[in-house]
């Protein structure tokens, strides 16, 4: 055995017996029927399709939206990047898009789907902010946009668009990108996009009459991982979240750093998150308080996932990771696979971001930030349908 199936049996042991989370103690009760999307891709995937995008049999793929593109007198954003789906009384979904532009010409666009997958309305749910990265969605159905610059905060959003945005300067001012909530305890877990980032969290002080925390009142602390880089996790009380005069990276020496924060995600228990400088997946496991590497590129000679980046999982808790740059894929990974899903082809200087099922798993969506030319202003929308 070399090194490399080494590392690979290894891999899998840390997948299945160290967080002993996948296709087990699922957090939808749908999730014992989902389909194994592993098993779906296995037979590779076709030519690519009108849209440029190569899927597996049996799926198919729309063009949603294209930026600059008017939809129900809503332009269509620039640079589209992070993004989650939302469900609305009527038994539609809303797909919410960061827009990342730069010296606040940033905030979030919405669509709005009938029951049918229609697309019945489009509009602005925050303007005039910056590098509006990932983000991520709360249980209690808001949108919390992440600003990607030194100064940057976190925006909670309303994906209805029924009222204002709110900063949420509590969240801490740093290089957010994204954000996920324990469906269990509501604390947030926020990564940060530096070579010398560290992983956050914050703890509501208060709650309101339904156990929606109060995002303004709480305190921030970051991670130190005892041990080096997996094992157990403490966590260390930031004195200054706002950063006035020292950067939140720097105000404990004991904190632990990870290079380039990406995507984050909650699922039955685990904290999920990427780091592009090293292309890992790490998994926090939320009850023991233990941290792990669940994938790592290093461990392959010629790896199925690179810059990694946007996150998420579906109801088997299969991790779907997008890439930023490599083969410009949206890639499966399991404790024995990592398996692609689709491929944008000719989109060389994109990345794909946003990836979001809709409410009941059957639909995916996504962009291409940059579109085939590599300008932010061609960023296209895609939705996928399929054996989901």
């Amino acid at each position: 055995m070399n090194i490399f199936q080494q590392r690979r049996k290894l891999l899998k042991l840390s997948l299945v017996s160290g967080l002993g989370v996948f296709i087990s103690n699922h957090l939808f009760s749908a999730s014992t029927q989902a389909a194994s999307l592993t098993l779906v891709a296995q037979g590779g995937l076709l030519p690519p399709d009108t849209n440029g995008i190569r899927l597996p049999k049996g799926f198919s793929a729309r063009t949603i939206a294209r930026s600059g593109q008017t939809i129900f007198g809503y332009e269509w954003h620039a640079a589209p990047d992070g993004g989650a789906t939302f469900t609305t009384q009527d038994k539609g979904w809303i797909y919410v898009s960061n827009s990342e532009l730069n010296h606040q010409q940033g905030g979030v666009g919405a669509i709005r789907f009938n029951r049918h997958g229609e697309i019945i309305d489009a509009y602005s749910i925050l303007q005039n902010t910056t590098r509006n990265c990932a983000g991520g969605h709360t249980p209690w159905q808001t949108w919390l946009s992440c600003e990607e610059y030194d100064r940057g905060q976190v925006w909670e959003c309303d994906p209805f668009g029924l009222h204002t945005a709110q900063l949420r300067p509590a969240l801490g001012t740093f290089n957010h990108e994204a954000v996920a909530v324990d469906l269990q305890s509501k604390q947030l877990y926020l990564t940060e996009d530096k070579p010398d980032g560290c992983l956050y969290r914050f703890t509501a002080n208060s709650f309101d009459t339904a156990g929606r925390p109060d995002l303004d009142d709480g305190f921030l602390e970051v991670a130190e991982v005892m041990g080096g880089r997996i094992g157990e996790v403490h966590w260390r009380l930031l004195p200054d979240p706002l950063a006035a005069h020292i950067p939140t990276r720097y105000q404990i020496k004991q904190r632990t750093t990870f290079d380039g924060g990406e995507g984050i995600w909650y699922h039955a228990g685990i904290v999920y998150f990427t780091t592009k400088g090293d292309n890992r997946i790490w998994a926090y496991n939320t009850l023991s308080k233990e941290l792990n590497i669940v994938y790592n590129a290093a461990f392959y000679l010629n790896p199925m996932l690179t810059g990694v980046d946007n996150i998420t999982a579906n109801a088997a808790g299969e991790l779907l990771v997008a890439e930023d740059g490599g083969d410009m894929q949206i890639v499966v990974v399991t404790p024995d696979t990592v398996t692609p899903l689709l491929q944008v082809v000719d989109h060389d200087r994109s990345e794909i971001t946003g990836p979001s099922f809709s409410p009941d798993g059957k639909r995916l969506y996504f962009s291409s930030q940059r579109g085939a030319s590599g300008e932010s202003r061609d960023g296209v929308t895609f939705e996928i349908t399929g054996p989901f």
